[in-house]
């Protein structure tokens, strides 16, 4: 009985292990992921307007179609990555995740930064220069470290209406993303 009970439960866990190393390795592995879908756009350095997602066309990046999404990508290994924009009056937020598809930072207009957004990513080595004061840098940037060189940027914007969406896609093209 007590055998029979030991077995039965050394099965479970090693299911249970078996279970967790897969979910946590699958992504990993997939030959499509965020970074694949970012890289068909031409963003390097520029910021793309996405598309916008409607009833009847494919969403493949699961965004939301109320909001307007502004993609660029920045590779930290030609110097510090700069996002410099002024940002229509209403809701925004903009977020970096690296190459492997991992948040590294996020903000909104709520965080204090109103509608002039000022982003500084750098990469461990450019923030050691920065910690010993071997960078300059512009008062009120927002410091951002990733630990790989490769970065995109997302910025949504939330327009009010229907109506605003044009004029808050023009403000997203106007949004510089590019090295210092």
């Amino acid at each position: 009985m007590l055998r029979t009970l030991f077995w039965v439960m050394a099965g479970i866990g090693l299911g249970v292990i078996v279970h967790l190393v897969v979910i946590l390795t699958l992504p990993t592995l997939a030959q499509t992921n965020i970074w694949t879908r970012i890289s068909q756009y031409d963003n390097v350095e520029k910021v793309v307007v996405l598309e916008e997602i409607s009833g009847q066309s494919e969403n493949d990046l699961h965004l939301d179609p109320e909001l307007v999404y502004g993609v660029c990508r920045l590779d930290l290994s030609k110097g510090v990555g700069v996002v410099n924009a002024r940002l229509p009056d209403g809701f925004w937020s903009v977020s970096v995740f690296d190459a492997l598809g991992r948040a590294v930072y996020g903000t909104t207009n709520r965080s204090g930064v109103a509608q002039i957004l000022q982003l500084g990513i750098f990469n461990p080595e450019q923030t050691k220069l920065l910690a010993s004061q071997q960078l300059d840098i512009a008062e009120g940037l927002l410091i951002v470290e990733a630990e790989i060189d490769d970065v995109f940027v997302v910025i949504r914007l939330a327009p009010p209406h229907s109506a605003m969406r044009a004029r808050y896609e023009r403000a997203l093209e106007q949004v510089m993303c590019t090295h210092s």
